[in-house]
């Protein structure tokens, strides 16, 4: 079978479940492949994404670990035996690979939460927020890579238009309102944009004001994506090096906690709405 070149994240994703699997039940990938009538190299490609997995070798993998949660080996299967090629995939090869991956992520989704403190949210940004952005990066990128990133930000928003789209709950903190990452005219669009998608059924914005007491959750920035089932979940966190990603089952329940200590502290979508169109009045 030939390898896949670029694994995408999803890919890896179900590999390090079915690796994860195999090493809960005690067994080495020598033992997992004679179970199944294969060799050990072909599981190791499984669990590093090298090589896809079919629906009926996948199930009885999922048997001989003892694994008795129905719902996530059907989720794992359709991980396994889904063929979409998305719009990201125009990318591959023009972009870094983390923005096909997020994009995926993204339409993969069950729901999205998000916390941020600095920055708008990529998915509500307006092109000119989205370019004055990705323009201060140093070194500076050429006007084309610009170009293509800000094209891409862009279209990742099908998933907030879609007839089914996603629960999309997001919390940001008023530094991310009040900083001008362009000009005053650019930033006044962009708040009211979002005080427009205040309104929208399946989103729900909160504000996080600064004068807030006892608020010490300034490290929260987190993306939250729900997966099919609570174990397939994954959190993508801003690192110094690049987006990190999270996935351990004991690491999702802190962020599910995380997100929700952020989520109550803040005020509620009406007077969020209320509060960012007071600032787009006194810019």
């Amino acid at each position: 079978m030939v390898l896949r070149r670029e694994p995408t994240a999803r890919h890896l994703r179900l590999g390090i479940e079915l690796r994860r699997l195999r090493e809960a039940a005690g067994l080495t990938t020598a033992e997992a492949a004679a179970l199944i009538g294969t060799g050990r190299v072909q599981i190791t490609h499984v669990e590093s994404g090298l090589t896809g997995v079919s629906e009926e070798r996948l199930r009885r993998l999922a048997s001989h670990y003892a694994c008795t949660d129905g719902q996530f080996v059907d989720a794992l299967v359709a991980m396994a035996t889904e063929k979409t090629h998305g719009w990201w995939e125009e990318y591959r090869g023009l972009l870094p690979t983390s923005f096909l991956d997020l994009a995926e992520l993204e339409h993969h989704a069950t729901s999205l939460q998000e916390v941020q403190f600095l920055y708008i949210p990529g998915l509500f940004q307006t092109e000119q927020y989205a370019r004055a952005v990705y323009s201060y990066r140093v070194p500076e990128l050429p006007r084309e890579e610009i170009n293509l990133r800000i094209r891409h930000r862009m279209q990742r928003k099908v998933i907030l238009n879609a007839p089914d789209s996603v629960r999309y709950e997001a919390v940001i903190h008023e530094a991310a309102l009040r900083i001008m990452v362009s000009d005053r005219a650019a930033t006044r669009t962009q708040l009211l944009r979002l005080r427009e998608l205040c309104e929208t059924d399946h989103i729900t914005v909160r504000v996080i004001p600064f004068d807030l007491e006892g608020f010490a959750g300034a490290t929260s920035a987190m993306t939250y994506a729900g997966g099919p089932v609570p174990r397939l979940d994954t959190v993508i966190r801003d690192a110094p090096h690049g987006a990190a990603v999270v996935h351990a089952e004991a690491q999702l329940a802190a962020f599910r906690t995380l997100f929700r200590k952020v989520e109550a502290v803040s005020l509620t979508p009406a007077r969020s709405g209320d509060f960012i169109h007071r600032l787009a009045k006194e810019l």
